[in-house]
């Protein structure tokens, strides 16, 4: 009996899944609640965006990566390793001296969230078949909803009480508690072939992916000589990608498991809805405080009702698509995306902020939905060995959306604000006061808010349209039959 392999405590994984997750989810509000101090006190407040690009850019250039580096060397090695590197840019994010310096251990902290998400999803999929999985993507889900309200709180507190520092060192207990859970609970087969690295795919992509969200970043802000630099780098490196990866043994990105038509279904809607998502987390609390002319308050009410509907949408969609199928889910959640943006589009200055919240509250509900059937039926099509790879590319999908969602809709925001009919050209600081509440009540705040009201009625159509792009990529996902182990039925 002694010679028996240690058996995986699943509950404990799991628990030790959503402290990982936890991190992650409190790092992007905490350190937005903790930014204004942090700025005064190491200075630089040109590079302030650069402390959230910089994190998002190695997160979603590293998530592709360590999903294929888990399918390579397992999972247990290399979520140990995403959580060591997450914490070692915690800690030096803490003793920051400059904002140069925080945007580098920024970076770190990023590659370390790149490997944290795809591999501990692999390790939930791995773990659980179809029909126990989506109760456990619930509880993760609820692990983000709980974090968007803990988050700012937790900030306002430590930064009253603490040094700053300790926005990054609170992550160290957590991390280390994750960590020891993987160790002593996780088991896991021994890799017993030596794998083939793809380093040069992996740099190339790193570099493709760094270059296409300069380009996305620098878009009608930057010189015309610097963006023409940023796109010669995209291109060239996008070439020399694709040359590696079709002639790789074993290539860092399958182009064969991304071309899968259901992969790209389900990735093309995820696309699309994290476009749209970057728009609804925006672009609503702004309409609401100044279009609207209500209270910051009443504007992260509208917005928490997102996080109220994500979680709800993936408790349900959990414990039904066995019965009633992921394709058909897939695409009735799909449906919810539209129409939350259509309150969005209908709304005017004089509608009730309760309208707001109801279109937060359907879009979250599709959103959770779609997330947590794209990842069931990605992991479920795919072989094992290919998991994590699948899993990373739904992530991507994800994160490239929200990056092309901040663009896209940024641009046509300040297409509409310089473009509204009859009401002049509103400056730059004209908006900065109004946003910020001191020229709220002045005479001249009227025609700003009417100018808002109209660039804002733009940017939610166009958040309509984004919308419906989701639909009709998951209209292509063709009938799929899980496999019959699994106990699911797609249809």
């Amino acid at each position: 009996m002694s010679s028996q392999a240690p058996v995986t405590n699943r509950p404990l994984v799991i628990a030790a899944v959503m402290a990982s997750m936890a991190m992650v989810a409190l790092e992007a509000t905490i350190v937005s609640t903790a930014m204004p101090q942090i700025v005064t006190q190491l200075g630089g407040l040109r590079l302030y965006s650069w402390v959230f690009s910089s994190f998002l850019l190695t997160q979603t250039a590293m998530t592709v990566v360590f999903g294929k580096l888990a399918d390579l060397y397992g999972r247990k090695p290399v979520i140990l390793a995403g959580i060591a590197v997450f914490l070692l840019g915690s800690v030096l994010a803490g003793f920051a001296w400059s904002m140069p310096a925080m945007i580098v251990f920024r970076l770190l902290q990023g590659a370390g969230a790149g490997a944290i998400l795809p591999v501990t999803l692999t390790i939930v999929g791995d773990l659980y078949p179809a029909h126990e999985r989506g109760k456990v993507q619930g509880y993760l889900a609820s692990v983000w909803a709980v974090s968007a309200v803990l988050g700012p709180m937790a900030g306002s507190l430590i930064i009253g009480k603490l040094s700053w520092a300790w926005i990054f060192w609170i992550n160290l207990p957590i991390g280390v508690l994750a960590a020891l859970g993987f160790v002593a609970f996780l088991h896991e087969q021994p890799v017993r072939k030596r794998p083939a690295i793809d380093a040069a795919g992996a740099a190339y992509f790193t570099v493709a992916v760094a270059a296409l969200m300069m380009v996305l970043t620098d878009a009608g802000a930057a010189g015309a000589g610097r963006l023409a630099v940023e796109i010669a780098v995209l291109g060239a490196s996008l070439l020399l990608f694709v040359r590696q990866e079709r002639r790789a043994a074993d290539p860092m990105i399958s182009f064969r498991l991304w071309g899968h038509r259901p992969v790209l279904a389900c990735n093309g809607a995820t696309l699309f809805s994290g476009m749209a998502l970057m728009g609804l987390t925006t672009f609503l609390p702004m309409y609401v405080q100044v279009a609207m002319d209500r209270t910051p308050v009443v504007a992260g009410f509208a917005l928490t009702m997102m996080m109220v509907g994500w979680p709800a949408g993936a408790t349900i969609s959990s414990r039904t698509f066995h019965r009633i199928g992921l394709r058909r889910l897939l695409i009735g959640g799909s449906l919810f995306l539209p129409a939350g943006a259509l309150v969005f589009a209908l709304l005017t200055p004089g509608s009730s902020p309760a309208l707001a919240g109801l279109g937060s509250l359907v879009m979250g509900f599709g959103m959770g939905i779609q997330s947590v059937c794209s990842l069931v039926l990605i992991q479920e099509i795919v072989p094992l060995a290919d998991r994590g790879s699948a899993t990373a590319s739904n992530l991507f999908a994800r994160n490239l959306g929200n990056t092309l969602g901040a663009a896209l809709l940024g641009a046509v925001q300040n297409f509409g604000m310089h473009h509204a009919a009859g009401l002049g050209v509103v400056s730059t600081e004209q908006l900065r006061q109004v946003l910020d509440g001191a020229g709220r009540h002045l005479a001249g705040s009227a025609p700003v808010r009417e100018a808002l009201h109209h660039s804002l009625h733009v940017t939610f159509l166009a958040m309509l349209v984004i919308a419906l792009g989701a639909i009709a990529a998951m209209l292509l996902l063709p009938g799929i039959e899980i496999a019959r182990r699994q106990e699911v039925p797609a249809e």
